[in-house]
């Protein structure tokens, strides 16, 4: 079994130790068209509810987002956005022991995110949707995570995929910490993820996860999210009658055991108390070598 190096991420609160274990981003979608939860978090009350239980449940990181990237989704305004993160940052503050992520592609959002208490910054654009994202983070001194996106929401599934999966990633997550690094980002602030679903055929998501590895040699801490994705209803239905989100847990373990015998630091997911379950038992076959 591989070795996985360690990193140090700075947080104005704390350090977090990436690599020693995988540590758990759990998933608040603040959202009335999430593909993973229907809006089922949208009301202020039940998402902090929601985030308290993960934490509870054993997330180490809480991302928080307030606009649909699924295939097909449009994009909202800051305004809506920040109308429905805000109030839940608010009722979070000193109730939360975990970090506090902001899901967002707006400089704007990421700014009164981080003054209303979030740590992270997780852009699925990776600079390319508003480059002043990457001034929030070195301003505040945040780790920044860029994910690699082929194309936009509205539009990834319609294709062209690219030819070489793991040469398009590597080479737009080589992009995209060029951008950061020039936006005067420090190199221990970056965190990358590959984008498993975004702009990706199903078979592709399959071998990122088979050749994670490669992506390791990038030098970066690896974030991987692929809970309850659509490439795991279709695996487990079909493409015509893809098994819905909600019941798509068991296959989403699969991929994160995957994902940290692949060199995963963090894994983004739904189903907190399940997925550490999980990861416990990749780690513990990881640190046995």
């Amino acid at each position: 079994m591989f070795h996985r190096k360690q990193f140090k991420l700075k947080l104005p609160k704390r350090t977090l130790v990436l690599g020693k274990r995988t540590l758990l981003m759990g998933v608040l979608n603040v959202t009335p068209d999430s593909f993973s939860d229907g809006g089922k978090f949208f009301a202020v009350d039940t998402a902090v509810k929601h985030a308290l239980e993960m934490e509870k449940a054993g997330a180490d990181i809480l991302d928080i987002g307030g606009e649909s990237t699924r295939p097909g989704s449009a994009e909202v305004s800051a305004e809506e956005e920040l109308r429905r993160v805000l109030p839940v940052l608010e009722r979070l503050r000193g109730r939360l022991r975990i970090a506090i992520s902001i899901d967002t592609q707006k400089s704007a959002v990421a700014e009164a995110a981080v003054k209303a208490g979030a740590e992270i910054i997780n852009d699925v654009s990776a600079l390319r949707t508003d480059p002043k994202i990457a001034d929030v983070a070195r301003r505040h001194g945040l780790p920044l995570i860029l994910m690699y996106m082929r194309g936009e929401p509205r539009t990834m599934q319609k294709g062209p995929f690219a030819r070489d999966v793991m040469r398009d990633v590597a080479d737009g997550l080589r992009a995209a910490v060029a951008r950061a690094r020039k936006a005067g980002v420090a190199k221990w602030q970056i965190i990358l993820d590959p984008g498993i679903g975004f702009g990706k055929s199903f078979v592709q998501n399959c071998e990122l996860l088979a050749k994670l590895p490669e992506l390791r040699r990038l030098g970066y801490p690896l974030l991987v999210g692929t809970s309850r994705k659509a490439f795991l209803g279709a695996i487990l239905g079909s493409t015509k009658k893809p098994l819905p989100p909600n019941e798509r847990v068991w296959g989403s373990a699969t991929t994160v055991a995957a994902s940290i015998f692949g060199g995963a630091h963090i894994v983004r997911v739904h189903d907190v108390a399940e997925m550490a379950q999980v990861a416990r038992i990749a780690d513990a076959i990881v640190a046995a070598k």
